[in-house]
């Protein structure tokens, strides 16, 4: 059975949570701050011991803080400028052949094997084609809990 959305749009607070979430789903960014947190650790172990200098641990606890303002502002703030997706409005029709997503300059329709896969964050679901392009679905898009759960499934059977 198909599942249709209402119209939707994206708020600005959940699309930079979604997309904070979605970097550090990334492997690559994990251990970047997996190093980065292990290194500002061993660098305030080793500046209460006086093994460094004030300054040099004063480097490590700037270099910890960019990092850290980076994928959590800096990075979802450019992307959520930066695409026009945000500011248009939706209208997306799940079914066994794929996702329909129509907005007023038209639509597109993916069969199932067009996505690698999908992750699901506290507001959206994301739709992977592959890395680094994915589509998000707003939960509150669909218009009950019993909707939402189909679409789940409808995911964890197709994805």
């Amino acid at each position: 059975m198909p599942i249709k959305t209402g119209r939707f749009g994206y708020k600005k607070k959940q699309v930079l949570a979604g997309l904070r979430s979605h970097f550090f789903g990334r492997i690559e960014i994990r251990i970047l701050a997996i190093l980065v947190n292990v290194f500002a650790i061993l660098s305030a172990v080793l500046f209460y011991l006086h093994k460094i200098q004030p300054f040099s641990f004063l480097i490590f606890s700037m270099l910890w803080l960019v990092l850290w303002v980076t994928i959590r502002r800096i990075l979802p703030l450019s992307i959520y400028r930066r695409s026009q997706t945000f500011r248009d409005e939706f209208t997306l029709e799940m079914d066994d052949q794929g996702v329909l997503l129509e907005t007023d300059r038209g639509n597109q329709r993916w069969t199932w094997d067009k996505f690698s896969e999908y992750r699901e964050t506290l507001d959206f679901f994301l739709l992977y084609f592959n890395p680094r392009a994915f589509f998000m679905v707003p939960k509150d898009s669909f218009k009950d809990l019993l909707e939402l759960q189909s679409a789940r499934d409808m995911l964890k059977k197709n994805i």
